[in-house]
């Protein structure tokens, strides 16, 4: 395990800002960033991460926490690998206590292929650099290919001798284990014999957005019909291909900038274009884009261009791939190079500026491609017709018609036509495709959610009132945290401070919320033990994941008062650092007063029951003196004015 120490210096190093910066493309808004966000799909931008409270809000999908709660879903880690994932990160060594033997296997293999994928990124390219066979084969190739030596060093550019096992025997050296090398696709093991399995070949080390090498790319240089012209690594740990583009750390700043992401199919393609000046380029290396890929490009922009070569003939395969761009609101657009040109040599002959008038002048929207692309093969056969129109269909039911209608619609229109089919006829189809995932998807919901047991007996007449009461009543508890951990240590006239006013004036045993409750008594037994307020952070960075995950939604919230207490009761808005003794004021009269209420409202049943005269009268006495309690509270007050944080 990682020791406490560790932990702390990571959250006292990491800066949200810079860290979900890497992954998505923030904005300055005010005191706070925002940004699509990274979690779901949308448009307009939700996302909410505050510099200076240290945390991320997203309020379309609700997700929040820290620094380490967003590296942690992000990059679907558990919150030791989170917090490593940080230390690597901002080069911290970290201690550790006692772990499991599983957890030391697993932790063991990670680390070593890191290390390992570190250390033969910078062999290859030593190798390449400083010998005579990497510079007269390696390094020639590179050069011939027109790439600098600073693109050659941004890249990582490398070479393996064809000397069978020369990257194995220095690895060995350096202590590297063979099997570690096996698993990281380096070496090959035939019949106890150890040999390098990038011999021959220049090497495009792959890297992940922040930069770590995940695994290599391998080109053969060397006529030979019976070996593959690239291999990478096979997947392990850390390399899995459908989650990595290859550029996207070169690339990731440009293509936020742009707001647009080239997608090509090779790695030199990618560095060509660089070399170019054209930057804003991932390759996926010849495979279709799955869901994790166009993910990585989503935090960065929705606006996906391809570009294929003139003679693809990859291009069908690929295109399969993009519906799955359209259902994730991706403005897919495509360009087809001359022919005999592919991004490589056609940057090479026209420079950036000619690349890009001439990617903005020849792009096609996806369906008009797939259309264009289908009609050659089409003719006049009717079963190939019926199959692209199936085909068409099916894309376009894919694009999100509460969002896009317009798109769907003249899609649907400029198909017809150009099919040459009827528009109501292909509306159905359309529709139909929706309806046949609509349905699939509640059938797969079915069948991953247990039933739940009916009640023996239900009234919503009973049961409404009360949890509406109980959801109400948890807001302004709610709210109460909010002020208590953002305000406590601040003075307050007649009180030590704001969290002594509010411990003297609040009964805990009035809080009915469970984890309300925690934190209420978390940050007095915290005071009571240091003698001091806990700061923000000791919340945020709580070691109770629901604790930090409510604490990173209460400080970015967006909380409002109802209309009809500022109509009954005077309670304004009021904004900024320096209300904060009205805002605690406001909270604590809107608490007071709502508990009277639903004392009152208690007392009311109460009266209404009773049939006993006497009884009755001392039912409306406490209803009177709790009454009169409420107007002494708002006397007290005079007009409250609550704080809203936006």
């Amino acid at each position: 395990m990682i020791s406490p120490a560790s932990i702390q210096e990571v959250m006292n190093r990491a800066d949200i800002v810079d860290v979900v910066g890497q992954f998505v493309r923030l904005k300055k808004r005010g005191a706070n960033y925002i940004a699509n966000c990274p979690f779901h799909n949308e448009k307009s931008p939700s996302f909410s991460v505050s510099a200076a409270k240290g945390i991320y809000k997203c309020f379309g999908c609700g997700k929040a926490g820290n620094v380490v709660t967003f590296v942690q879903d992000h990059e679907k880690l558990t919150y030791p690998e989170a917090i490593r994932w940080l230390a690597d990160y901002y080069k911290i060594t970290i201690e550790e206590t006692e772990r499991t033997p599983e957890q030391q296997e697993k932790q063991l293999v990670e680390e070593g292929l890191r290390i390992l994928n570190e250390y033969a990124a910078q062999h290859f390219h030593d190798t390449m650099m400083n010998t005579e066979e990497g510079q007269n084969i390696g390094l020639s190739y590179f050069k011939h290919r027109g790439f600098s030596q600073e693109t050659i060093d941004k890249f990582r550019l490398g070479y393996n001798p064809e000397t069978g096992d020369a990257f194995f025997r220095a690895a060995t050296l350096k202590g590297y284990n063979p099997e570690l090398m096996e698993k990281a696709g380096l070496v090959k093991n035939r019949d106890g014999r150890h040999y390098d399995s990038y011999r021959g070949r220049v090497i495009f080390p792959i890297q992940s957005m922040t930069g770590r090498i995940l695994g290599f790319g391998a080109r053969i240089l060397k006529s030979n019909d019976r070996a593959p012209k690239y291999i990478n690594t096979p997947e392990n740990e850390l390399y899995i291909k459908s989650r990595v583009l290859y550029g996207m750390y070169q690339s990731r700043n440009a293509i936020g900038k742009l707001d647009e992401c080239f997608l090509v199919e090779g790695y030199t393609d990618v560095v060509s274009l660089h070399q170019g000046g054209v930057e804003n380029v991932v390759a996926s290396s010849g495979t279709s884009l799955t869901e994790d890929q166009l993910r990585l490009i989503g935090q960065l922009t929705k606006n996906l261009t391809i570009l294929y070569d003139g003679d693809s003939a990859g291009i069908k395969a690929a295109l399969r791939g993009l519906d799955m761009a359209l259902s994730q609101s991706f403005n897919v657009q495509l360009v087809l190079l001359p022919d005999g040109e592919d991004p490589d040599s056609y940057i090479q002959k026209s420079g950036a500026n000619k690349f890009y008038n001439f990617v903005k002048e020849n792009k096609k929207d996806v369906i008009g491609f797939r259309l264009e692309i289908g009609m050659k093969d089409v003719g006049t056969d009717p079963i190939k017709k019926s199959k692209l129109v199936n085909e068409i269909a099916e894309s376009i039911s894919k694009i999100n018609k509460a969002e896009d209608f317009s798109l769907q619609t003249h899609y649907i229109r400029e198909a017809s036509n150009k099919l040459k089919v009827e528009e109501a006829g292909l509306v159905n189809l359309v529709n139909k495709y929706i309806r046949e995932r609509v349905e699939q998807s509640e059938r797969n919901h079915r069948r991953d959610t247990p039933a739940l047991p009916e009640p023996e007996h239900y009234s919503p007449a009973d049961e409404i009132p009360e949890l509406q009461q109980k959801s109400t009543d948890e807001n302004i508890e709610w709210h109460l945290i909010r002020v208590l951990i953002e305000h406590g240590a601040k003075a307050y006239e007649g009180y030590a401070n704001v969290a002594d006013l509010i411990h003297q004036r609040v009964d805990p045993d009035l809080i009915e919320g469970p984890l309300v409750r925690q934190i209420y008594d978390s940050y007095y037994n915290f005071k009571t033990a240091y003698q001091k307020e806990p700061d923000m952070q000791y919340f945020i960075n709580f070691p109770d994941a629901a604790v930090r995950q409510k604490v990173a939604t209460l400080l970015q919230s967006n909380e409002d008062i109802s209309e009809n207490w500022s109509k009954n009761y005077g309670i304004e808005s009021m904004h900024g650092e320096l209300n904060y003794t009205f805002d605690a004021d406001s909270t604590l009269t809107y608490f007071e007063i709502k508990k009277m209420k639903a004392m009152q409202v208690m007392l009311m049943g109460k009266i209404t029951e009773e049939t006993d005269p006497a009884k009755q009268g001392l039912w409306m006495k406490k209803y009177m003196e709790l009454k009169s309690a409420e107007t002494e509270i708002l006397k007290r007050s005079g007009t409250a004015i609550l704080g809203i944080k936006k």
